[in-house]
């Protein structure tokens, strides 16, 4: 019967990870399928939001994964031009409010791990790498998801749902055939990690920093290193439009976009480079019969904020407390077009429209309004009303207040 077929999740990356964990916690069967043979190891999302960090305390993670991060409670706004502080925000402000009154900084790829340690040996937690979802055929009461083996096999797993976390370029959603809306960036972005710190050097850098600069903004943050290395700082920046990844990653001109950015007498010790495309897009809807979309598969957006991995996990929780309802039968199928009413608003509304501010904000050119722009910062800043209120929406707090509210 259907509601006995697992969930089958396409992917192994965060999102993935905590809708299994999720649902697994819940008791819903499910299969995830990891293209991969191994967990991958990426430099992306490191930030995890107070309302996030909350979800991660309900699914039995932050006593693992707290000690392991950086607690960062303040972030900067800087003005590259002059080199003054525009803005501090302190999340100390939203104390009696949220839990969690900072961001913590933990790599994605180390929740990922974390997840595995604590549950992948369990007989059913099933999270099968090297499987690659390629189809799916929807049927009445179940979905047949296609899947290539690693040896070029190919075999069939019956589930009750398919879920797509499988990224912004993700087969399921384009199988399902439904538009994925919005525009990608000319400029491509790249992201230098270095073992320099930058804090120790100049006592106006705190672990999260937003550089606006009319030439080449950057944003500048701190993770911790893999022992026995220390702490790298990430430093994300625009590329030239037309730049290639072979130019840009080059020995000379890494070097040279730091030493552009932060002058030393030396060079500086490169941990990583990673060049990657950067859009803006939702997808039009996030359930198609029995095919749902979650993380990067439902929504895309710029690096600016922090707000993809976040979003992508507040996905994850929405929908499995409501798949979890469907699939035992406590409620109707349609609770499943609920998750994209409130998913949808939350990144149209509230993702989409920040991290494309963020981006205006850091890039604008024309003097005058680059001028008005850093004055209302400082404006919200002195204001501790306004100043509560912006961190409120940059910390997705308001995001999921207001999708809480959708019907």
């Amino acid at each position: 019967m259907a509601e006995k077929d697992p969930v089958v999740i396409s992917g192994g990356g965060p999102v993935a990870m905590i809708l299994a964990l999720a649902l697994y916690r819940a008791g819903v069967p499910f299969v995830a399928l990891e293209t991969l043979f191994e967990p991958f190891i990426d430099q992306r999302a490191a930030s995890y939001h107070p309302p996030t960090i909350e979800m991660l305390e309900a699914l039995g993670l932050t006593d693992e994964i707290i000690p392991e991060g950086l607690k960062s409670s303040c972030y900067r706004f800087h003005d590259r031009v002059t080199g003054e502080v525009v803005v501090e925000f302190d999340l100390a402000d939203l104390k009696s409010e949220v839990k969690y009154p900072y961001v913590l900084q933990y790599e994605q790829y180390k929740l990922v791990r974390k997840i595995l340690t604590l549950h992948g040996g369990k007989p059913d937690f099933d999270v099968r790498f090297s499987h690659t979802v390629t189809g799916f055929t929807q049927h009445a009461d179940h979905v047949e998801v296609e899947v290539a083996l690693e040896d070029g096999a190919s075999q069939m797993i019956r589930g009750s749902y398919l879920v797509g976390c499988d990224g912004g370029r993700s087969v399921v959603r384009k199988a399902a055939g439904i538009d994925f809306v919005g525009f990608t960036y000319p400029e491509l972005f790249i992201k230098i990690g270095t073992y320099f710190d930058f804090s120790e050097q100049n006592d106006k850098i705190v672990y999260r920093n937003y550089f606006s600069d009319p030439d080449e903004w950057c944003n500048l943050f701190k993770v911790n290193g893999e022992p026995p290395k220390p702490g790298i700082w990430r430093c994300v920046i625009p590329m030239r439009i037309g730049e290639t990844e072979a130019q840009a990653k080059s020995p000379a001109a890494l070097q040279a976009r730091l030493q552009r950015f932060f002058p030393k007498d030396s060079d500086y010790e490169i941990a990583y480079a990673n060049v990657y495309t950067v859009s803006q897009r939702v997808a039009e809807t996030f359930n198609a019969g029995r095919v749902l979309l979650a993380g990067d598969a439902a929504h895309v957006n710029n690096p600016i904020g922090g707000m993809g991995l976040n979003g992508g996990i507040h996905d994850a929780v929405n929908l499995a407390a409501k798949l979890a309802r469907v699939w035992k039968g406590e409620a109707a199928p349609d609770l499943l077009d609920l998750y994209t009413r409130q998913r949808h608003k939350a990144a149209v509304d509230f993702t989409q429209t920040q991290t494309i501010a963020n981006k205006k904000q850091l890039e604008e050119s024309d003097p005058k309004t680059r001028k008005i722009r850093l004055d209302e910062l400082r404006r919200i800043g002195d204001d501790r009303a306004a100043s509560r209120q912006y961190m409120r929406r940059a910390q997705l707090i308001e995001s999921l207040e207001t999708a809480a509210t959708v019907t």
